[in-house]
């Protein structure tokens, strides 16, 4: 789990990498919540991610945004968030320049950056996307959503009520040659605490679900 530092657009982003020892392996990209609601790299949620990604031969960055951590700048309600994504992706594609395949996943303030990044990086194919914040984010840029994917939420959500998610995951199933893998944690908060396995558990079924068509 090497450290690493990358530019980013307002200074030096802190992040965690795993290469994968497979030529051409895919990337895989993960994005932590909220900066200044205790959001950091080291969440358990995109840990978790980091792990079961990497396990799979992915080559895997998690990293903090900017102002978290050892990361330089300031907190950008969102924009300079996603520039730093973008900078992490151009710094992993660097690194792993015959990768054929991207995904990318975030959980709550990660998932709706992600999602814009998805909408400008027409190289990433996949994503997961955990407890998008539906309720506070316009997430009206998904017209149309670039790639398929999985969204999953928690029914007791008391940060993102479920009927905000359920109506965006209904929008975007809509949409042709996309298919949306919605599931619902039953009994869940919006940080899925006493609800992490149950968690990992669609996770990983998901992705070894897509992995399996891919091969």
């Amino acid at each position: 789990m090497p450290e690493v530092n990358f530019n980013g657009p307002d200074g030096r982003l802190e992040g965690r990498y795993h290469p994968s020892n497979r030529p051409q392996a895919p990337l895989a990209l993960l994005l932590h919540p909220h900066p200044q609601h205790g959001g950091t790299m080291n969440n358990k949620i995109i840990y978790k991610l980091y792990q079961t990604f990497t396990k799979r031969g992915f080559s895997t960055l998690r990293f903090n945004f900017r102002g978290v951590g050892r990361s330089q700048g300031q907190f950008d309600n969102g924009q300079g968030e996603l520039s730093d994504a973008a900078s992490a992706l151009d710094w992993m594609q660097t690194q792993n320049p015959n990768t054929r395949s991207c995904w990318i996943a975030g959980f709550s303030f990660g998932a709706w950056v992600a999602m814009q990044l998805m909408m400008r990086r027409p190289e990433i194919d996949g994503f997961i996307s955990i407890a998008p914040p539906a309720s506070q984010h316009d997430f009206s840029f998904l017209a149309p959503c670039p790639a398929s994917g999985m969204i999953i939420h928690g029914d007791k959500d008391e940060v993102v009520p479920q009927s905000s998610v359920d109506k965006l995951a209904q929008k975007l199933q809509k949409q042709k040659n996309i298919k949306i893998d919605y599931r619902i944690v039953e009994g869940s908060d919006h940080f899925f605490i006493h609800h992490l396995d149950p968690l990992n558990e669609q996770v990983e079924g998901y992705l070894d679900k897509m992995l399996n068509k891919a091969a």
